[in-house]
């Protein structure tokens, strides 16, 4: 079987209704299946929908972003931060190489940081409200550069 591009609009919510992320009023989202592109239990129910197909798939956190690793999170001394206006919120890389993972401060007490390296996503059930747009064969091209194209081709 080929492999296939997927599109799909969503809306992302967590078990209590609070919208998280939606493609609504944009394009829909496309991947190509089998890469591992999106959350591995929310791949294996689109691969069987149609054009035109809806449903509410539920993805528990170990086949959504996992489950929350606490060694991932470190208290660090202020002086170690490359930045002197640390603040909630700021995002450092954890090393040089573009695939180090990536750590947000997550708290800044006194003279001490706190960074997680966990997905802010990690340890919750999610909620996909889907519509599934259409699904068609991967391009040559889509294959050499690891992801989908627009509608019309290349689109970076």
């Amino acid at each position: 079987m080929a492999q296939r591009v997927i599109s799909f609009h969503y809306t992302l919510t967590d078990t209590a209704g609070k919208v998280l992320d939606s493609s609504k009023g944009a394009q829909p989202f496309s991947f190509i299946e089998g890469v591992g592109q999106i959350v591995p239990g929310l791949e294996k129910e689109l691969v069987g929908l149609n054009k035109g197909d809806k449903k509410k798939i539920n993805v528990p956190a170990a086949e959504a972003y996992g489950q929350r690793i606490e060694e991932l999170v470190a208290r660090v001394p202020k002086a170690q931060i490359d930045s002197p206006a640390v603040k909630i919120g700021d995002r450092f890389r954890g090393g040089d190489d573009a695939h180090s993972p990536v750590f947000v401060v997550t708290e800044v007490t006194g003279d001490e940081v706190v960074l997680d390296g966990n997905h802010p996503l990690a340890g919750k059930d999610l909620v996909f409200d889907v519509e599934m747009i259409g699904a068609r064969e991967v391009t040559a091209q889509e294959i050499e550069h690891g992801h989908a194209h627009g509608e019309h081709g290349h689109a970076h």
